[in-house]
């Protein structure tokens, strides 16, 4: 008699862990393609603000490069770009909000991003 309940309660183990993992990839499977998406708009704006500042652009030229590229990066249209100018440094700050809905959740991912040229590349 004891053996047969043994037997339940590792089944009942086994499908609660089973379970659990497949929320787990689920979640991942929502999740990690706007973070990898957010990783990648991170390192653009860093190659865009690197190249207004050795080539000598202005600071608008980095907004019309993001915005060119929205769509690449699953920016939405309401997005805030703000390029700037400080100490032989062109910086642009990036801010938006992207929604990821789970099964009775929403998520809000905040994107918040400022990339800064490094000063010795600067041109003048």
């Amino acid at each position: 008699m004891s053996v047969s309940a043994q037997c339940g309660s590792a089944r009942l183990k086994f499908l609660f862990v089973i379970t659990l993992i497949g929320i787990a990839a689920y979640v991942a499977y929502l999740y990690v393609p706007v973070a990898y998406q957010a990783f990648l708009l991170r390192d653009r704006m860093q190659h865009d603000v690197e190249v207004a500042a050795t080539q000598g652009y202005p600071a608008s030229w980095v907004q019309d490069q993001l915005a060119k590229s929205a769509s690449e990066y699953d920016m939405p249209a309401d997005a805030v770009i703000l390029p700037t100018k400080k100490d032989n440094r062109i910086e642009v700050q990036v801010r938006f909000t992207r929604l990821i809905v789970f099964p009775g959740y929403t998520y809000e991912y905040q994107f918040d991003y400022t990339a800064k040229s490094t000063s010795f590349l600067s041109g003048k």
